[in-house]
């Protein structure tokens, strides 16, 4: 089974400062995979190369076998770590634009998502919470049938409850021949969807490992395992 996502020595410098350096993994099809760390440990970066947001310094990343570009954009659907659409728009018009850009979007899957939500698609973006801008924006991304999902920080501006919202969402809508990269450093609240993890830390790989592994051969959660590696 050849890999959705993999790096081979990604490198990634701003200036004097290297984000990215050495990094090496690959993820297999089909896996909800934690890219952990704490803030500035890289995560983004790594989440902007895949989506050619950035290019690399040095190495390469691979999305199905291929580099970043228009082709890997047909088969990954991204949330970056904040709201993008333009707070006239009306939700109605998100979902369209959605549509319009991917083949493989599903508005049926999408209205009703929002609705669950309590979201009328006539309302503008700017009149909604923090929080349920995010949940919308996590709706549409949700919506396609990708087969790769990059997470990044889903969870991080909303409370406790939304949370719960969020990791169902997730695992009730993403294509279950695909895969899940989630960026976080809130690790107790996203452990139990998990099926591997990724510690990022300081632009560097400290450990690529299965949930079950960590939980079997070292007796302990995710989150105590990354506050042990990270000192937390």
């Amino acid at each position: 089974m050849s890999a959705i996502l993999e790096c081979k020595g990604l490198t990634k410098a701003f200036g004097a400062n290297l984000a990215l350096e050495g990094v090496t993994f690959s993820i297999e099809p089909g896996r909800i995979i934690g890219l952990l760390g704490p803030n500035g440990s890289g995560k983004t970066t790594l989440i902007k190369l895949a989506n050619e947001l950035l290019v690399p310094t040095a190495g390469e990343i691979l999305i199905d076998g291929m580099k970043p570009g228009i082709e890997t954009k047909k088969i990954v659907s991204y949330l970056p770590d904040r709201t993008y659409f333009d707070e006239r728009m009306r939700v109605r018009d998100c979902v369209s634009l959605f549509a319009d850009f991917y083949a493989d979007f599903d508005i049926a899957k999408a209205e009703d998502m929002l609705g669950s939500l309590g979201v009328n698609a006539d309302v503008l973006f700017k009149t909604l919470s923090k929080g349920t801008k995010e949940k919308v924006q996590l709706a549409l991304v949700m919506s396609r049938a990708a087969k790769l999902y990059l997470l990044d920080e889903p969870i991080g501006g909303v409370d406790p409850a939304a949370r719960e919202f969020i990791m169902s969402t997730i695992l009730r809508n993403y294509n279950e021949e695909g895969t899940v990269l989630i960026s976080t450093h809130l690790i107790y609240d996203i452990e139990k969807i998990l099926d591997d993890v990724i510690f990022l830390d300081r632009g560097h790989i400290m450990r690529v490992q299965s949930v079950d592994d960590i939980r079997e051969k070292e007796g302990k959660s995710v989150d105590e395992l990354f506050r042990e590696v990270f000192r937390c």
